[in-house]
């Protein structure tokens, strides 16, 4: 019904920069809010950044000053701005939406996650 495709993972070195994008396709009608989560090794998925339709943003204690989600609501995509990147951001970052999903006769909201994207930083 409707997917997460996300992109621009990778490795980089400390202090460099990184863009994520996530695109909503599939049989939506609207996303309300979209954002990253991510998780590291042996650690618990975490918040990293949120956004709704409205532009009102959500950002961790942790990525503050460093990270800047945005969002293309004609297009259903979140991008985010990674810079200072520091070797405790590695982890893999996944995409989550709260999408409302057009069926033949009526639609509901759902949440969604993507797949993943690595990133790695690392000297």
């Amino acid at each position: 019904q409707v997917q997460l495709v996300e992109s621009g993972g990778g490795l980089v070195q400390p202090g460099g920069s990184l863009r994520l994008s996530c695109a909503a396709s599939g049989r939506l009608l609207r996303t309300y809010r979209m954002g990253y989560y991510r998780q590291a090794p042996g650690k618990q998925r975490e918040l990293v950044a949120t956004i709704t339709n409205n532009g009102t943003t959500n950002y961790a204690d942790a990525v503050k000053g460093r990270f800047t989600i945005s969002m293309d609501n004609a297009e259903n995509t979140v991008y985010l701005q990674m810079i200072s990147l520091k070797p405790e951001d590695t982890a893999v970052y996944y995409c989550n939406a709260d999408i409302r999903v057009k069926e033949d006769f009526y639609s509901y909201t759902d949440n969604y996650w993507g797949l993943g994207t690595q990133v790695t930083v690392s000297s």
